[in-house]
């Protein structure tokens, strides 16, 4: 699922940034001089909303960068205050210096603040390994200095406005919350939960008790809504010391079924089950998110309407 996400992105987003969607792949090492650039002169893409990089990949890169050297320069361009700013190729740098290099091939191009906010962007919006606020990120950036509308971004990435939404509501999280939504530890389904919440400095607290509990989204759901009745109370989420009703197999199976779908279609999905019947409830919000869905399952309201 992940490699169609970002390459239904990537189709996109490279349609709106044509000026940046293929610059590495422009470089022409037979025109254009290559230098070695010291790596303390370099820094970061100052657009870069990206938080972390994995050290397993920068392990590995720096392995091979330490056996074979860089094989592609990475992109610079001067800097107004003092030395490079990177445009193409932050990951290489990275793993050069945990290589122990003093230098690397670089390439200066003359590019303008424009141009260096839409390649951030489209690195972002194209890796495999993108968190959800690392997404939300993006999308800000793109509202912020492209002076997009929500609707405007849902229009270009091919995204429903709600789906734009949600991520964006990620960034109200607290920071504590935040982090464990970025390490991964907890879901985007669990942090949109949290969002319901009425008392928001309650959200931190049961975020936690979200990862140490190993709660699905349905139990944590159930928490909040008992939170929200009665905010004032103070009410502990259930603990391995409180006696537990032990759900059915069969219940299990529901509930995971509708977290499966939940996350596949980008909306909430109830199943609700009747023995041998039951039915599917899909939620949507507006007549553009009903277009979405119904594109997402492969039917077109035109041909509905005809008949």
């Amino acid at each position: 699922m992940a490699n169609k996400k970002h390459k239904s992105l990537g189709q996109g987003i490279n349609a709106l940034f044509p000026d940046a969607a293929n610059l590495e792949e422009t470089i022409d090492e037979s025109s254009e001089r290559i230098v070695q650039i010291d790596l303390g002169d370099l820094r970061p893409n100052p657009y870069q909303p990206r938080r972390e990089f994995s050290q397993q990949a920068l392990d590995e890169l720096s392995k091979s960068i330490s056996q074979q050297g860089v094989l592609q320069p990475i992109i610079v361009r001067q800097s107004s205050v003092k030395g490079y700013e990177i445009v193409a190729g932050e990951r290489r740098y990275r793993a050069s210096k945990q290589a122990g290099l003093e230098t690397i091939p670089a390439i200066i191009r003359e590019l303008d603040e424009k141009v260096m906010m839409q390649v951030a962007i489209l690195e972002n919006l194209q890796r495999e390994d993108l968190t959800a606020l690392e997404e939300a990120d993006a999308y800000q950036l793109m509202m912020d200095k492209l002076d997009m509308t929500q609707e405007k971004v849902a229009k270009e990435l091919g995204k429903s406005r709600s789906y734009i939404a949600n991520h964006l509501r990620l960034r109200t999280l607290p920071a504590e919350a935040k982090a464990l939504l970025q390490s991964g530890d907890l879901s985007m389904g669990q942090a949109r939960t949290l969002l319901g919440l009425k008392e928001k400095k309650q959200i931190p607290k049961l975020a936690q008790q979200a990862v140490q509990d190993e709660l699905t989204v349905r139990q944590l759901e159930a928490i909040v809504s008992e939170y929200n009745q009665d905010p004032a109370e103070s009410k502990e989420p259930p603990t391995d010391k409180q006696p537990k009703q032990p759900a059915s197999r069969q219940t299990l199976i529901i509930r995971d079924l509708e977290e499966r779908l939940t996350s596949q279609l980008d909306r909430t999905v109830h199943i609700k089950d009747h023995g041998e019947k039951g039915k599917i409830v899909l939620d949507y919000h507006s007549t553009e998110d009903l277009n979405h869905l119904l594109a997402h399952l492969g039917l077109d309201i035109n041909e509905t309407e005809a008949t």
